[in-house]
């Protein structure tokens, strides 16, 4: 059975700014790559926050089946939301000590995402030469791009 993996990334020029996401979906079996697909996309005002998530979420949202995967992301915001103060969040129906939960609209989509898929999440550092992660930011630059001056 092939293992499939997600290696997201999101970028901006400016925070908030011109931003852009990229994500990479890759099924392999052993060190063999079966398939790979790339995604990205941007937007022309917006925050690196949410371009993180927006990777993560066009990732899971990709997939047509429910998927067992390994999400890889360079961004503890979304590692850590995702499997820790969501669970918070959702308790108090959405809401969190001390005001207003930042992108919320992104953290319920993706908590939709991810309960159609069995979601292993990891954190690896960025810009450390990681060649997914580093591929996944090429990407998350080009889909900025059409929106920078």
């Amino acid at each position: 059975m092939p293992e499939l993996f997600a290696y997201t990334d999101g970028a901006c020029s400016g925070n908030p700014g011109p931003g852009g996401w990229g994500a990479i979906l890759i099924a392999r079996d052993g060190d063999t790559v079966l398939k790979e697909r790339e995604l990205n996309g941007g937007a022309p005002q917006t925050t690196n926050n949410r371009m993180e998530l927006m990777a993560a979420i066009s990732a899971l949202e990709a997939l047509e089946k429910p998927a067992t995967l390994t999400l890889v992301t360079d961004s503890s915001y979304v590692k850590d939301g995702i499997t820790k103060w969501i669970y918070g969040w959702k308790s108090k129906g959405w809401k969190k000590k001390g005001g207003e939960i930042k992108n919320i609209d992104l953290w319920q989509r993706l908590d939709t995402a991810r309960d159609r898929h069995n979601v292993t999440w990891e954190w690896v550092k960025g810009h450390a030469g990681h060649p997914e992660n580093e591929r996944a930011d090429e990407l998350a630059r080009a889909g900025m791009a059409p929106f920078k001056g």
